[in-house]
């Protein structure tokens, strides 16, 4: 990672106002590196000059319109999990600048929102709601019967895509008292594999990946039904957005997870609209074959107004909100240190992006 000018401009693209203890402290700990913040919100309007001496990039959505504008640039640190908002960038299609993201940071807050939807939906806590709203004790109401809520004790949670989210998913749900299964890309079948190797907000997560009973693997269709197949109660869909996570289930993959129908599933989804083929999930919805749904992401979004989503009593919808909290800013600036810190002594960086694989 040496190289470049002796000393280093990092600009940070972002949303809202400047976080000035943040960048303060920033200053202190790395006096080398000249720091310019520019608020890139709501239509940013950044002069062409402002990019040509930045040698390290931390945004969101903003970046050079040219690459001939930054010809020093060589890490574009990213304040999101995910890195398709720049996969169509020159950036990432023509350069060879580093990318990085800041998946790891998410965990904690998703993995609640997660828990938090399910059991809204298995304890029927909507219809508890609206009792207490109306004034009503409503426990022996006809359609009202709590004796047949049930729990997670032993049920069986499905993590697609057992990254920094999933894996806290997956402690939760065990500390529930479920069987874990998790599916990856590629094969984890070494305890070195199984590790994360990256960000991990302390005492969270899964780090050396001994929370699931059985691993999964494989971007086919064959390989995503086989994992399906296993007598799934609760399937969290955490995977990125890729050019084969696109429908990546529709209904072939519902009727799986379901076993033809015999045992409905609950599905959420809190990583991106298109991996789901929502047509074929409402369908899934409709005819019993998926229990019910949590979505923080629809595609598209926002969800139309007229989307059959909406008023379906089984379906519960977020404006893809699961990582948001007052903790998001300081953990993704925490990250960003450890990777200015490995930056200034040549070590590999937290997160990088392969492009070959698209996240």
């Amino acid at each position: 990672m040496g190289g470049g000018p002796a000393k280093e401009h990092l600009l940070i693209l972002l949303p809202g106002a400047e976080p000035k203890e943040i960048l303060s402290a920033l200053r202190k700990r790395f006096p080398h590196i000249e720091i310019t913040y520019l608020s890139a919100s709501p239509s940013p309007s950044i002069p062409d000059k402002a990019w040509n001496d930045v040698t390290i990039l931390y945004t969101l959505f903003t970046f050079p319109p040219s690459l001939s504008l930054c010809p020093h640039l060589r890490v574009v640190q990213l304040a999101s999990a995910g890195s398709n908002q720049i996969q169509s960038h020159p950036i990432y299609t023509s350069s060879d600048i580093i990318i990085t993201t800041a998946s790891g940071i998410h965990g904690p807050q998703i993995a609640e929102w997660c828990i938090m939807t399910a059991l809204v939906q298995s304890h029927e806590y909507n219809k508890l709601h609206d009792f207490q709203k109306e004034h009503r004790w409503g426990k022996k109401e006809a359609g009202s019967d709590f004796m047949h809520v049930r729990d997670m004790v032993g049920r069986r949670l499905g993590v697609l895509g057992y990254g920094s989210i999933g894996r806290q998913v997956g402690r939760v749900g065990k500390a529930l008292g479920m069987d874990v299964i998790a599916y990856t890309a590629t094969p984890k079948d070494s305890a070195e594999k199984k590790k994360d190797q990256g960000f991990i907000v302390p005492g969270t997560g899964d780090a050396e990946g001994v929370v699931p009973s059985a691993w999964y693997s494989g971007l086919d269709k064959a390989s995503l039904r086989h994992f399906l197949k296993q007598e799934i109660d609760w399937l969290v869909v955490s995977v990125p957005l890729t050019k084969e996570t696109r429908h990546f289930l529709s209904m072939d993959e519902f009727k799986a997870l379901s076993q033809d129908g015999t045992r409905p599933v609950f599905v959420q989804n809190i990583a991106r609209g298109p991996i789901l083929d929502q047509p074929a999930l409402i369908r899934a919805l409709k005819d019993g074959t998926v229990a019910g749904a949590a979505l923080d992401v629809t595609d598209p979004e926002p969800l139309p107004e007229d989307s059959e989503l909406w008023d379906m009593e089984n379906v519960i919808v977020t404006p893809h909100v699961s990582a948001a909290g007052v903790a998001y800013e300081e953990r993704a600036f925490r990250l960003f240190e450890v990777n200015l810190e490995r930056l200034g002594k040549g070590e590999g960086l937290l997160n990088v992006v392969r492009r070959e694989r698209g996240y």
